[in-house]
């Protein structure tokens, strides 16, 4: 209870994520105080102590690290943090009056100065090396894309370039142990040399026989591939990167069309992290550039979200635009006016048709269309339940929405008597909790009320692992969950 508290706290989601973070900032107080007292022994684990902890969290890609940076106590604080502490030490034992002291801080004066033309280069080769669009399942090979840096010169640059005083601070670290200012002097010029080094090789990555081609050539190169392929229709999407189930669901829809598909996605987030597919995807950041494709072959675009930038492909007059949304429900979403905007809305059925004529946002009857529920074609209606078969029962709520309006979700007026009362039903019942991704989002009570749900299942399915019903039926359908798995 405690550790998960702990690691709510942090912003960190391990066990081992959490003994990270306390290491590096525990470490800390105790290079100062090792530092002061002076005992260079300590001062010496603690520092090893900071930069261990430092890099786990930094590959575990801990959100801890953002919490930080907002903090004022980003990457570079910290490790100038570190650099003061050893200043420290160095005086509290004596070296002060001492030239190599003096030219150790000379030494991280011009570290912290050659970070500028480091930080600047990456900046600058990152932008020229990104194209104005994204894709997957699309051939490049056509396209004069040269190899760019190595990865491992560009992949968290900033992280690897501090890292690059680590000789200086293991030399005056050794100096101050052995009382050899070798080490020191030695560690004072490799520390600047090291980022030299970086920013020599960056530096040919510059060239422009390196870079790829300017945007202006990139979108002519895709215009020509738009027309050499001419899909037909495509599925377009804009959102939050947490949204990105909602363009998921539709991937494998897009797959059976008979048209040939395109999916257009506009955050490079999204793109990220869409679910596999075989369909050709470009992701377009920019408005202007997507604005001036040539999509005139385009001839049906399915819309998922009601999101502002769908404005950008709405004015491309030649296509049939039609909403196509993310799952029907009773929220206010789903009888939004802007479904005025689109040629068409389809709903999974009548009740979908219903809600805009009830509502009334003026969303013309004859512009909607009941197509059902593709995602659900695999699913057959039972005409009696199986002999001897446990039946199962799902219950998907969906989630309180962006208002408080009622009837939103019965998640939390009825979800937990829904759970409770299925689960101690005198005729059993398998059940599947199915909540929306975005539940608890933005109502705390609705967040609770899904942890209590969970709670309530977790604790039934204790249970019934010693009840000798439901152990007969999991030992009679090992063999369905098994051919099941293996389908997926």
């Amino acid at each position: 209870m405690t550790a998960g508290l702990l690691r709510r706290l942090a912003g960190v989601t391990t066990t081992a994520e959490l003994l990270a973070a306390l290491v590096v900032v525990v470490s800390y107080p105790v290079m100062l105080l090792t530092a002061l007292l002076p005992v260079t022994g300590g001062f010496v684990v603690a520092a090893a102590a900071s930069y261990l902890g430092d890099h786990y969290l930094h590959r575990s890609g801990s959100y801890l690290l953002v919490r930080m940076g907002k903090a004022r106590v980003g990457l570079t604080v910290r490790f100038l943090v570190r650099q003061l502490l050893l200043v420290l030490l160095l005086a509290r034992t004596g070296w002060t009056e001492e030239t190599v002291a003096q030219v150790a801080v000379v030494g991280l004066l011009a570290f912290y100065a050659l970070q500028i033309p480091h930080t600047a280069l990456v900046t600058v080769l990152r932008r020229k090396r990104r194209l104005p669009f994204a894709t997957r399942n699309i051939d490049l090979s056509t396209m004069p894309v040269p190899d760019g840096a190595p990865r491992w010169l560009t992949h968290r640059a900033v992280e690897k370039v501090l890292h690059a005083e680590v000789p200086l601070f293991a030399g005056l670290l050794a100096m101050v142990i052995t009382e050899d200012t070798g080490y020191g002097y030695a560690g004072i010029v490799a520390a600047p040399a090291l980022v030299l080094l970086y920013l020599l090789a960056l530096l040919p990555y510059l060239r422009a026989a390196k870079l790829p081609p300017d945007p202006e050539a990139a979108l002519e190169w895709f215009d020509g591939w738009l027309r050499e392929h001419r899909p037909e229709t495509a599925l377009y999407f804009s959102g939050s990167k947490e949204s990105v189930y909602q363009v998921d669901m539709w991937l494998e829809t897009m797959e059976r069309l008979d048209t040939r598909p395109l999916v257009i996605l506009r955050e490079r987030a999204i793109l990220n992290r869409l679910a596999t597919t075989t369909v050709p995807v470009v992701c377009v950041p920019s408005a202007v550039h997507l604005m001036n494709m040539d999509l005139s072959m385009l001839r049906v675009g399915l819309y998922p979200a009601n999101v502002g930038k769908n404005l950008h492909l709405l004015r491309v007059p030649t296509m049939k635009h039609v909403f196509i949304g993310h799952g029907d429900s009773d929220k206010i979403a789903s009888i939004n006016p802007y479904a005025k905007a689109y040629d068409e809305v389809w709903t999974a059925g009548r009740a979908g048709r219903d809600r805009y004529a009830l509502a009334d946002v003026g969303v013309r009857d004859e512009d909607i269309v009941e197509v059902g529920r593709p995602q659900l074609a695999s699913i057959l209606p039972a005409s009696a339940r199986p002999e001897g078969r446990i039946p199962t029962v799902l219950y998907a709520p969906t989630w309180e929405g962006w208002t408080d309006d009622p009837g939103n979700t019965s998640l939390m007026l009825a979800g937990e008597n829904i759970i409770r009362r299925l689960l101690t039903a005198e005729r059993p019942v398998r059940v599947i909790y199915k909540p929306h991704p975005f539940t608890g989002t933005r109502n705390p009570a609705a967040g609770a009320a899904h942890q209590r749900i969970v709670a309530l299942i977790e604790e039934a399915a204790v249970a019934r692992a010693a009840d000798p019903r439901w152990a007969a039926e999991a030992e009679r359908t090992a063999a369905e969950r098994a051919a099941a798995r293996a389908r997926l």
